[in-house]
């Protein structure tokens, strides 16, 4: 049979130091369905500082289109941890999609558009140290205050792992725990 050159869709190049799993042809196609005329490409996959809220600026009037750019920017990210962030960020506001969030996608697209090809090596290294490197950013989010946090695994060289995620309890400062225990201690006594 020979060796696998696609798999749902990943494409599988052999190189002299492993296995190079990309979605280039998806990525391009992606681009050319989504893409509003010409545009130059960017070197971050979203602008610094970027925060984004549910309820800041106008609805879209076709939320069906940003739902499908970002459901294919989520199975981009088999390939392409770089965008996992973004893209976690982005899902949030599938509900209710808005201009501002549009056009964070569309960024996300400039970004895809400098280097099409990236995606992940499989390395031919014979190390097998098993590192994780993991990283939060409390409270980053203004209308929730929830954190997001994010980790990637190596086995060797080699990235086999990786996540971005919204948590799901609240980030609390030292001083708001305290002010919160003690209006429940004086909610008791009461």
């Amino acid at each position: 049979m020979g060796y696998a050159h696609c798999f749902l869709g990943i494409e599988i190049l052999r190189t002299n130091r492993g296995l190079l799993l990309t979605q280039r042809k998806f990525t391009l196609e992606l681009l050319k369905e989504f893409s509003n005329g010409p545009s130059s490409s960017v070197t971050c996959p979203l602008e610094y500082n970027t925060k984004l809220t549910p309820i800041d600026g106008d609805l879209l009037p076709d939320p069906g289109t940003y739902r499908r750019l970002i459901g294919k920017l989520n199975f981009l990210t088999n390939t392409r941890p770089d965008i996992a962030f973004s893209v976690q960020h982005l899902r949030q506001f599938l509900q209710a999609p808005r201009a501002p969030h549009m056009k964070a996608a569309l960024h996300v697209l400039r970004y895809l558009k400098g280097e099409p090809s990236l995606g992940i090596l499989l390395n031919h290294s014979h190390t097998f140290d098993l590192l994780a490197y993991c990283d939060a950013d409390w409270g980053s989010c203004p209308h929730s205050r929830k954190s997001v946090s994010g980790f990637v695994v190596f086995l060797g060289d080699t990235l086999i792992t990786w996540k971005s995620k919204k948590q799901t309890t609240i980030s609390l400062s030292s001083a708001e725990v305290e002010y919160q225990s003690l209006r429940r201690l004086v909610a008791e006594q009461s």
